[in-house]
């Protein structure tokens, strides 16, 4: 993804919480195949979204803000030529959305940056009004017509329910994520168009923080 800051950028931070989609076969085989697996249905299209509750660019607050990153990848992840598009929040002032837009990008440092180099070609942006909500183990999203995506935490044999959770991930979201199933999953965005609910895809959840370097 690209985007051009022109002046430099200011230390940063955001913290919140991190919710997602894919259109794999629960559990999705690209992280723990590193990448270099074939997603079960070919592609992978996903939709990481972002809930700040707490943040700041420089002088710019944050909070209560929230953005998805949209993407798609063609064959194994690990080989690049991803499409990539960002959904931001219709709430966001300009300075916000040049803000937000520098750190999903990654062009302002940070996890995403890592991901530069797999990242083809870059769908644009699009402005929607983006909505969280989370009750215990269950959680959605939805922004506008772009995006409608509901989950519930995957539970194991463990007697006190606790949900499943991956560690050591390496995700740039987050190191450590719980897995969900999601309920529903609908995209129409930069070309991208996917739809499920039959209750089989992956889905995973986590706190986020990210800053700059």
């Amino acid at each position: 993804m690209e985007y051009n800051c022109r002046m430099s950028t200011p230390a940063w931070n955001v913290n919140g919480q991190y919710y997602e989609t894919c259109n794999c076969d629960f559990v999705c085989p690209c992280i723990p195949g590193q990448l270099a697996v074939k997603p079960t249905k070919g592609d992978c299209q996903f939709a990481m979204a972002f809930q700040i509750e707490r943040g700041t660019y420089g002088a710019v607050s944050l909070d209560g803000l929230g953005f998805i990153i949209l993407g798609l990848t063609p064959a194994e992840m690990g080989k690049g030529n991803w499409s990539v598009g960002l959904v931001t929040d219709a709430r966001a002032t300009d300075e916000q959305r040049d803000a937000i837009t520098a750190i999903a990008s990654g062009a302002a440092g940070g996890p995403i940056a890592a991901l530069s180099g797999l990242i083809g070609k870059f769908l644009g942006a699009e402005a929607a009004p983006i909505t969280f909500d989370r009750q215990g183990a269950k959680w959605s999203v939805k922004a506008g017509n772009l995006v409608d995506m509901a989950a519930i935490g995957a539970k194991g044999l463990n007697p006190d329910g606790a949900e499943l959770r991956l560690e050591n991930t390496g995700h740039p979201a987050a190191n450590s994520f719980t897995l969900a199933h999601p309920s529903k999953s609908h995209v129409t965005a930069f070309g991208m168009a996917w739809s499920d609910e039959t209750g089989k895809n992956n889905g995973q959840y986590a706190p986020f923080s990210w800053k700059s370097a």
